[in-house]
């Protein structure tokens, strides 16, 4: 049974991964390296937490409980050798992940369990320098930002590891309010990226046409797909609109679509001028220091709302 868990990397996807486990009662090693983000993580856990209070979610005495369970960590032996469970948030770099897999191999009982936050890199390459034994232990379980907002966790089933174990991951999940994803394919993106992404190849380019503002086309995502995809998925919405139809629409639609295989000239450009969103203070829309900190809480707050909405469902 997975009871003492351990988080490798306290940036944006590691400190929300160890406040949503630990929300729900399980004790998390949380490790980072760098001191500058072990010395701010802490109150930035406590931020999140405020924020679910705020909004009704949690009680408030949830706050201090949660802060308790989790234990910060500036030596990665400490921080896994009598672990569980080990989910790893680094960067996005292969050598750096197989490295650390690789050292941590070292650290951890026989019985631990590894786990990747990505998406994007191969698990096969990613496992290259691990034992046999350990290689039918690991995993990916890629989450979406913010961790301890977004349901979903996508848990990969890629024939490494035996379904009895696997289904001990994904009740781990469940029983930390999450909605797993079991994904059967070792596929750039996975599941949900692929189609995130696929949406937003078309929305940029819309805006790269000029076909209509900014404001609207997110108007447009929001009260009509987006609307219907907060709690119905897309093989429902096609079953009830009738397959004849969409395959009618396609036929005369998908011609028309994007199909490039790269990133759009017009959000390059952006990123070449440092317009890089809200944290550069411009992207597609402004962001004055003024407003910053509450645009990002405003959009927490949404998520937030969809959360309790989703409870339903």
């Amino acid at each position: 049974m997975i009871q003492k868990i351990s988080v490798l990397g306290a940036g944006t996807m590691g400190h929300g991964i160890a406040l949503n486990f630990a929300l729900y009662g399980y004790k998390v090693n949380l490790y980072e390296k760098v001191e500058s983000v072990r010395k701010s993580v802490m109150d930035k856990i406590e931020a999140g937490l405020v924020l679910l209070v705020e909004e009704e979610y949690i009680k408030k005495d949830k706050i201090n409980e949660t802060l308790s369970n989790i234990t910060l960590h500036s030596n990665l032996h400490d921080s896994v050798r009598d672990a569980d469970y080990v989910v790893e948030a680094t960067p996005e770099n292969m050598e750096l992940k197989q490295n650390l897999f690789e050292e941590i191999d070292r650290y951890c009982p026989k019985h631990t369990i590894f786990a990747t936050n990505t998406s994007s890199l191969p698990l096969k390459e990613m496992m290259s320098k691990l034992s046999e034994e350990r290689r039918e232990r690991t995993m990916v379980c890629h989450w979406y930002n913010p961790a301890y907002i977004l349901p979903i966790v996508e848990l990969s089933f890629f024939g490494n590891m035996s379904e009895e174990l696997f289904n001990e991951v994904y009740e781990l999940h469940v029983n930390s309010g999450k909605k797993p994803v079991k994904v059967l394919k070792d596929i750039p993106g996975l599941i949900a990226n692929r189609m995130l992404h696929a949406l937003a190849r078309e929305i940029f380019t819309l805006i790269e046409m000029e076909a209509a503002s900014p404001e609207d086309i997110d108007t447009a995502l929001k009260f009509g797909p987006g609307f219907r995809s907060a709690t119905t998925g897309m093989l429902e919405v096609a079953d009830m609109g009738g397959l004849d139809i969409w395959c009618t629409v396609q036929d005369n639609l998908f011609s028309t679509l994007n199909n490039s295989d790269k990133a759009c000239d017009f959000m390059r450009k952006k990123v070449n001028e440092g317009k890089l969103g809200l944290k550069t203070g411009e992207g597609f829309f402004k962001y004055s220091d003024e407003i910053k900190k509450q645009a990002q809480k405003d959009f927490y707050k949404r998520l937030i709302t969809q959360l309790k909405t989703s409870k339903t469902y």
